[in-house]
Formats: structure tokens, sequence, C-alpha cells
């Protein structure tokens, strides 16, 4: 359980920073950001943040 619940605070990190990044809002905007969006799509906030993480270009598609 421990581990899974570091995973997901990182996956939630991840997706904040790409969102503050993107977005331009602090960290706390980012993270109410996602949290309707799970409210709206009635997804974990885990899987919202998942699909953030999973949108952002990897470094290697920049070259």
């Amino acid at each position: 359980h421990m581990e899974q619940a570091l995973q997901t605070r990182d996956v939630i990190g991840q997706a904040k920073g790409i969102l503050m990044a993107q977005q331009n809002v602090s960290a706390d905007e980012a993270f109410d950001m996602l949290r309707r969006a799970s409210q709206r799509m009635n997804l974990k906030l885990r899987a919202v943040a998942e699909r953030v993480a999973a949108r952002e270009p990897q470094d290697d598609e920049h070259r």
C-alpha cells in the first residue's frame, strides 16, 4: 500500500507540474483543476493525473 501511495503522489505531482507549466497556475490551482476534472469525469484523481502525464510530450520528441 505504501508503494502505491507514493506512486500516486508522484503521478499527481507530475500532473500538477505539467498543468503549472502549461496553464501558468500555482500548485494549489493545478491541484484544484485535477480535482474538478476528477469530479466532472467521475474518475479517481490518480486516473486524471495519469491522463495528464501521458499527454505530455517526451523530451526526445522535441529534437
